[in-house]
Parts: C-alpha cells; sequence; structure tokens
C-alpha cells in the first residue's frame, strides 16, 4: 500500500501514513518483508560440523570394539576409548550410531516367567485350609518398641495365633 500513489498528489503514501492510518506497528510491517524475501535453507542439525560423518565414526567405533578384550561395550565405554583416541563425540550420537548399527553390548535376557499357581482369591470354602500371616510394630509405654504377628484363617477369618516380641530383650512375650 505504501508503493502505491496517490490519485490527487501522484506520489507514494509512504510507510509511515499507512501504518499510521491502520494502527499497525513499522517493526512488523519490516519482519513481515523479511520473512516474506528470505530464502531459509531446509532446516538441519545445529552446532558446528563435526569432523568425522557417520559412517566414518561408525568405523571408528567397530575398530574399538574389535580392539576391546570384552565381548560386548556400552556407549559410554566407547565414547571414552574414543576420545582416548582423540575423536571427539558426543556421547548422545555415539549412542545412536552404536544403536543403529547393532553395536550395543547384548543386555540380560529376561526371565520367562511361567503360568501363575495363583488365581488371587485368598478365601476357602471349609477352615484350616488357608492361612496368613502379618506383622506390625507398635510402640508400649513400658517396654517401648514390640512387633506383633498374627496369624489369621482364611476360611473363617479369625485370628489363630497371635506373638508379640521385643527386639531389644532375648525373649518374647506370648499373648494368647
Amino acid at each position: 500500500m505504501s508503493a502505491r500513489l496517490s490519485p490527487s498528489s501522484g506520489k507514494q503514501y509512504g510507510l509511515v501514513l499507512v501504518t499510521a492510518t491502520w494502527g499497525v506497528p513499522r517493526a512488523t510491517v519490516y519482519r513481515h518483508r523479511a520473512r516474506r524475501q528470505s530464502t531459509d535453507a531446509p532446516a538441519a542439525r545445529r552446532g558446528p560440523k563435526t569432523a568425522l560423518t557417520d559412517e566414518a565414526l561408525r568405523e571408528a567405533i567397530r575398530g574399538v570394539l574389535a580392539a576391546s578384550p570384552f565381548l560386548g561395550e556400552g556407549h559410554r565405554k566407547v565414547w571414552a576409548r574414543l576420545r582416548v583416541q582423540h575423536v571427539r563425540t558426543s556421547k548422545a550420537r555415539c549412542l545412536r550410531l552404536m544403536r543403529e548399527a547393532g553395536l550395543l553390548a547384548p543386555g540380560r535376557a529376561r526371565r520367562v516367567l511361567g503360568p501363575r499357581n495363583h488365581d488371587g482369591t485368598i478365601t476357602t470354602d471349609k477352615p484350616d485350609v488357608m492361612w496368613g500371616t502379618d506383622a506390625t510394630c507398635t510402640v508400649t509405654t513400658r517396654e517401648g518398641q514390640a512387633t506383633v504377628f498374627i496369624a489369621i484363617d482364611h476360611g473363617t477369618a479369625e485370628c489363630v495365633g497371635i506373638h508379640a516380641a521385643n527386639p531389644l530383650c532375648q525373649g518374647s512375650c506370648r499373648l494368647g
């Protein structure tokens, strides 16, 4: 709009007059003009370019792993050995390259669990079939801390045994 000519005077309107009329800051107009005129390069990795390409660094990692007397090495040891050889890179890049090439140390084998024997129920149809035990600590006014153990019959939900022990003394007291 500021480049158009006024019909009465034949002069350009000017950026100051146009922005004042529209109520827009001039900085906004300049920013939009700069954005339209710039030819941005496609997005690339930020930061300085590294001395080694991914392929060259991958070969250096393979060399470190071949020279190692151990079966597998983690990315942190490989990264440290590369630094000793004056090959500078980041741990994250070393991990990424080792992961992509399948060079990471073998992990621990997962334990395969068999079928579950417990079906999740703790109630029975008749007494004296299944019991449960539990323990808790409490503080008494005379003896101090005591540990109380109980045994419950799951068929009747009755307490079939209770025992209290004072860890500070050698003996224990039977309550019932």
